[in-house]
């Protein structure tokens, strides 16, 4: 879905693939939903050649605008996390990416509101060495999973220390391991 194979050094494999959850298009599936509604009804009420051609163009605007340019967002920014680094990818013209290797990482955690739980998803946010402070990822699905998996993999990295959450507990790394 997300990184070209192609695109990974040696030895790097991909652990986590996904983007923002469809949460993000529920807006304007809503605006979609009301410009169209709203589009037939000034149509039928109003019945004049240029006024309702009009209407149609602004409604035009409003779903390339309001529906199709996020849907476009939403379906084009990708978050990976390999083996070695997190890797960021958003935009279909214009491509804006951002690499940050493991190492860097210092803190992982996640916020989730009462929506999110219910959804199923939550902000990641990465803290690395940089001067930037911290990543903030929106709306990553399992976003516990996800945190969990970044951490095991920041453990074994860097000799098993690491300053993250406690969803990434020793005991839920025998689990996945099997022993």
């Amino acid at each position: 879905m997300g990184i070209s194979e192609k695109l990974l050094t040696d030895g790097e494999s991909v652990v986590v693939d996904t983007r923002t959850h469809p949460k993000a298009l529920i807006l304007p599936g809503l605006v979609l939903v009301v410009a169209l509604a709203l589009a037939i009804f000034l149509d039928r009420k109003i019945g004049n050649g240029v006024v309702s051609l009009v209407v149609w163009v602004l409604a035009l605007v409003v779903v390339v605008w309001w529906v199709l340019r996020p849907f476009l967002d939403w379906l084009t920014a990708t978050y990976t996390v390999t083996t070695k680094r997190l890797i960021t990818r958003e935009g279909l013209i214009s491509r804006k990416g951002h690499d940050i290797p493991l190492m860097r990482i210092s803190d992982v955690a996640f916020d989730q509101g009462i929506v999110d739980r219910m959804l199923g998803c939550g902000t990641l946010v990465i803290s690395d060495a940089s001067t930037h402070g911290s990543v903030r990822l929106h709306d990553i699905p399992h976003v516990e999973e996800v945190q969990r998996k970044l951490t095991d993999l920041l453990s074994g990295s860097s000799g098993g220390s690491t300053s993250s959450g406690a969803a990434g507990t020793s005991s839920d790394r025998q689990d996945d391991d099997g022993t």
